[in-house]
């Protein structure tokens, strides 16, 4: 049985000089990344009855990857997964969501070309990017909205498909709310960023606004600058981020703080995966960090 604690709660807080809101939808589930929640949504109440297997692909270590052998394992339904490139290392010795998803009795194949669907599964796309995302991202809005009275903000929330972002700027319009969205790219770069969004909505004009760092970050790769700011909003307002993604956008919106008077951050969890970027973090860097 899955259960989400919804609404997640909206807190106060102050980083740098900047005072903000944090929408901590990390808090939605401790199995289910925040946003991969709400994108799953739709699934829960509408997977056709016919379906034995849930499909999907992505990188190893995907946040999406446990939180569909989760929701599988709850539908009493099969998940297989295909990943293009499992390091010999993790085949060793699995950790981190690799270790987390094999637990939940999924089948994970290496290799995208080996990747076939029967008539009675259902194929996924990576990190849940579909139209039917929508559904649960509207919910976020509307939570969002009665939370705040309507007040207009300026949200921002780091992206990889950038489905969250795309679909909370789309909801928010529908509703009717004033805020604007913004996000930065952690998968390839703007261009790639806007070509996700075009493959779920042809109107640029619910598009977010995409703000980019002034460094140039490859994604997966290790920064001591993300380790530190990572670190640095742990200590200073005790939350924990993800590593992955969280310190490229809290770059970037420092970068461009001057575009936040009324910033409202989207905490989007992924914390299963920081087990693995720590061990990363020490092994590349040990004492420096």
């Amino acid at each position: 049985m899955l259960i989400f604690n919804l609404p997640t709660p909206i807190e106060e807080h102050n980083f740098k000089g900047l005072k903000f809101l944090l929408k901590r939808d990390d808090l939605i589930s401790p199995h289910f990344s925040g946003n991969k929640a709400r994108k799953i949504s739709y699934y829960i109440n509408n997977l056709p009855s016919n379906i034995k297997t849930i499909v999907s692909y992505g990188s190893i270590q995907s946040n999406a990857m446990y939180s569909l052998a989760v929701f599988a394992k709850a539908k009493g339904i099969n998940f297989r997964y295909y990943a293009h490139h499992i390091p010999p290392s993790l085949k060793e010795k699995s950790d981190g969501n690799y270790q987390l998803t094999l637990l939940k009795g999924a089948k994970i194949i290496e290799g995208y070309e080996n990747l076939q669907i029967d008539k009675d599964e259902i194929l996924i796309n990576e990190g849940i990017a579909t139209k039917e995302a929508f559904i649960g991202i509207k919910e976020l809005a509307k939570e969002i909205i009665e939370q705040t009275n309507n007040k207009s903000f300026q949200i921002f929330l780091p992206s990889g498909t950038g489905t969250t972002a795309l679909f909370l700027s789309k909801a928010l319009k529908e509703l009717n709310n004033k805020s604007q969205v913004y996000t930065t790219a952690c998968v390839g770069d703007s261009n790639y960023l806007k070509e996700q969004f075009l493959k779920l909505e042809s109107n640029p004009n619910i598009f977010p606004i995409i703000l980019e760092s002034k460094k140039r970050y490859r994604f997966g790769r290790l920064y001591k600058e993300f380790y530190k700011i990572w670190l640095e909003l742990q200590q200073h307002i005790g939350v924990e981020f993800d590593l992955l993604y969280d310190p490229k956008g809290w770059i970037t919106l420092l970068e461009h703080k001057e575009l936040f008077p009324n910033l409202l951050y989207i905490h989007q969890g992924g914390l299963l995966g920081n087990m693995t970027m720590l061990k990363r973090y020490k092994k590349r860097f040990g004492e420096e960090i």
